[in-house]
């Protein structure tokens, strides 16, 4: 929906390529920007693209400034596309309506409003200022990227994936527990790529005794996520992967006190004790350490609680074309005392890829 007529351009066509290319740009800051959203913005004079730029990373300036600066004078009665309402307010670097204003930008064309009511007011401020504001262009992509940076601020929380791989007959290892591989190296290069826009990927103590996992993006993307282990006990393998911290930086959280805790574990691993550990007080340590993506990759017995506890928001499961069978065989999810059919979780938006041999399964619950 496009609110205004923009009389430097001739249809609303114009808008939403310029709002997508936006958005590619954006996409560019993916698991570097939290707790900020991701933000693109080009500059257009005379139908001419005059600069670009994104929000690399929190703490650097944000998508318009580098915009500007690459239009320099060509910004004078041009239009800025952005994908998300200029902020209004000082935090780490200063409203990005003033520099908007400053430039002297006649037409600015927005995606969604902030829903930061700390960082809201843009399109006022700049209204009031004189200059054209056309909002709601291409919304609901602009908020499907940002999904994250929305359910951090109107929840307090982050916002978690729970990814998991099974067979055709819901299995994710025989009835020995051996589960490499069950899904295709394209499968697992996508979850590589997933893990390089997430800001943590959680996996419960068993996960990394049996399968000694490393968590990273394995060179698919040039960053790591943090990777953070659930463990009551403690019980873990003193060769883990997970302890090679130059790599990508581990957080354990158990229920063992802080010193002892610290005393068992090496001094690279940052530890937390929270008791009760669960993953509703893990995903709240999280959110005020400026985390936003989350992406659980534990066994079924953590799946099923943080599900339980509504951490979980959206599920990715991939699926493999393989028959494995096996009474004890594990499940991706573990048993949530659900008896009827009824009770069933429902998952909503779906969307359904073919990745190499297997097939993904994205969909969301509800909020």
């Amino acid at each position: 929906m496009i609110s205004q007529n923009d009389s430097s351009l001739p249809t609303g066509e114009s808008h939403i390529t310029m709002m997508h290319r936006c958005l590619e740009l954006a996409a560019q800051g993916a698991g570097r920007t939290a707790p900020n959203p991701m933000v693109g913005a080009i500059v257009v004079k005379d139908g001419q693209i005059v600069g670009e730029g994104f929000h690399p990373q929190v703490g650097q300036p944000h998508a318009e400034v580098f915009a500007l600066r690459a239009a320099g004078e060509a910004a004078r009665g041009a239009t800025i596309y952005v994908n998300l309402e200029p902020c209004n307010h000082t935090g780490r670097t200063p409203p990005c309506t003033e520099a908007v204003l400053q430039a002297g930008i006649a037409t600015v064309v927005i995606g969604m409003r902030d829903p930061n009511p700390k960082a809201s007011g843009g399109i006022e401020r700049l209204r009031a200022a004189g200059v054209e504001v056309i909002t709601d262009v291409e919304t609901v992509a602009c908020e499907r990227l940002n999904e994250a940076f929305i359910h951090r601020i109107r929840h307090r929380q982050p916002f978690s994936i729970l990814k998991y791989a099974m067979t055709l007959d819901g299995k994710i290892a025989t009835d020995t527990g051996h589960s490499a591989w069950v899904t295709s190296p394209a499968s697992r290069r996508h979850v590589h790529q997933l893990r390089g826009q997430c800001d943590a990927v959680i996996v419960g103590g068993n996960t990394v005794r049996k399968d000694n996992p490393r968590l990273t993006s394995h060179g698919v993307c040039d960053r790591n996520p943090l990777r953070v282990v659930m463990s009551r006990s403690l019980e873990l393998p003193t060769n883990a992967h997970l302890w090679q911290t130059d790599i990508a930086p581990t957080l354990v959280f158990t229920e063992i006190n802080q010193k002892q805790a610290e005393s068992i574990l090496p001094t690279s691993v940052d530890v937390v004790s929270l008791n009760p550990l669960t993953p509703e007080a893990v995903a709240n340590n999280l959110f005020e350490r400026g985390l936003s993506t989350i992406l659980w990759e534990c066994g079924g017995t953590l799946s099923a609680v943080a599900l339980q506890q509504g951490v979980i928001q959206k599920v990715w499961a991939f699926i493999a074309p393989k028959l494995i069978g096996g009474r004890n065989a594990q499940t991706p999810i573990g048993d949530m005392g659900f008896r009827e059919m009824t009770e069933a979780l429902a998952l909503n938006n779906i969307e359904l890829q073919k990745i190499g041999p297997d097939w993904l399964i994205e969909g969301y619950l509800k909020d």
